[in-house]
């Protein structure tokens, strides 16, 4: 019998305390809009692009919830001018870009995530 359950991620769920404020913030680093309906007072989908999705939910956060190592890698083409635009915004960067390829920051929950020129 093979497997019913496909081997493609549909959304990463990343816990945030205050959905508005995480919407705005993650909007804001993505530059995507904040329009979009704050489903059931606890869920914000971002607009992404591809197949996999995110979604902000304020009812799973709790401090001992959030990420401590990276869950969710986001793709850039510039790595260095990612790494700018990121200490700009004023985001906390956890690391130096490591082998040229990477970084990891922290949102303001202090969930860890991760930038990569793959």
């Amino acid at each position: 019998m093979s497997s019913p359950v496909q081997n493609q991620i549909q959304t990463v769920f990343i816990p945030v305390s205050s959905i508005e404020k995480a919407r705005d913030w993650y909007c804001g680093l993505l530059d995507v809009p904040t329009e979009g309906e704050i489903l059931h007072g606890h869920l914000f989908i971002l607009p992404m692009k591809g197949s996999a999705g995110i979604v902000l939910d304020s009812r799973i956060y709790a401090p001992e919830n959030v990420f401590r190592i990276p869950a969710v890698q986001l793709l850039t083409d510039n790595i260095e001018e990612s790494y700018e635009y990121m200490k700009e915004k004023g985001v906390e960067l956890v690391t130096g870009i490591e082998h040229g390829q990477w970084f990891n920051f922290k949102d303001p929950d202090g969930n860890m995530l991760m930038v990569c020129k793959c």
